[in-house]
């Protein structure tokens, strides 16, 4: 048997600068966006000569916060609320053998720039800096699966109401003036999913005026619950470079 080495193609750069409040999966969030930089030798415009018409990609890529950590047999899958423990091929935790991961992710735009390829994404659940090892073109008659079954994950996380505070609705205004990204819908986005770990949200009436935070591009988003409102922002803040 002989050992293999994987050799990164490229690094994320993603709205997402920490792992706490990166969706589960990806598309969950369409307004989480990224960028896939290509460096040498896979950099070459002809490594991505026909991708232009393809709307999805398949990423493989490595769970690089975590290469440190020791695989295991058994994982608690955050949507069975951190309790109940499966195998760990029966899950996509990043506690795995090699560390891999695979995401699907919509292609916004190819950018070849002199020695530049750099691929636009969105609906990521990527952290920034992730490496990326290879790239898959989505082939919709062949990986879109009527008939699949998953009775671990059957439906998507339900929707939780999102409201924002007069401070934040403001900030949010300002940075889309300054910047032209939709801040306000990333949040929404994300937010809606309950980030929170299920054994906390299970536990929303003792969750009342707990404060969250979490970052996304260079703010820090804070909120609380807020009974059966939902989820309300509180306060973001745009952190000095």
């Amino acid at each position: 048997m002989s050992d293999y080495r994987l050799t990164p193609i490229g690094y994320i750069t993603s709205c997402f600068p920490e792992k706490f409040g990166i969706p589960r999966q990806p598309l969950l969030a369409p307004s989480a966006k990224a960028y896939l930089s290509l460096i040498p030798p896979f950099n070459d415009p002809d490594t991505v000569a026909g991708l232009e018409s393809v709307s999805h990609l398949w990423l493989h890529f490595i769970f690089h916060q975590h290469t440190d950590k020791p695989w295991k047999p058994k994982v608690r899958p955050p949507r069975l609320g951190g309790n109940q423990k499966l195998g760990v091929f029966a899950t996509r935790s990043s506690f795995r053998p090699n560390h891999l991961g695979l995401s699907v992710v919509k292609l916004e735009g190819i950018v070849i720039d002199k020695q530049e390829v750099v691929l636009q994404l969105s609906g990521v659940d990527l952290l920034d800096g992730t490496p990326i090892v290879d790239i898959k073109p989505y082939v919709p008659y062949a990986d879109s699966i009527a008939s699949a079954v998953n009775d671990i994950a059957d439906v998507p996380p339900e929707h939780v109401p999102v409201s924002f505070s007069q401070q934040a609705a403001h900030v949010i205004k300002r940075y889309y003036q300054e910047k032209s990204i939709d801040l306000h819908s990333l949040i929404v986005e994300v937010l809606q999913q309950d980030p929170r770990p299920a054994y906390q949200a299970a536990k929303s009436s003792k969750e009342l005026g707990r404060v969250y935070g979490m970052s996304l591009y260079d703010c820090n988003i804070q909120w609380r619950y807020d009974g059966h409102k939902g989820l309300e922002v509180i306060e973001v803040l745009q952190q000095s470079v």
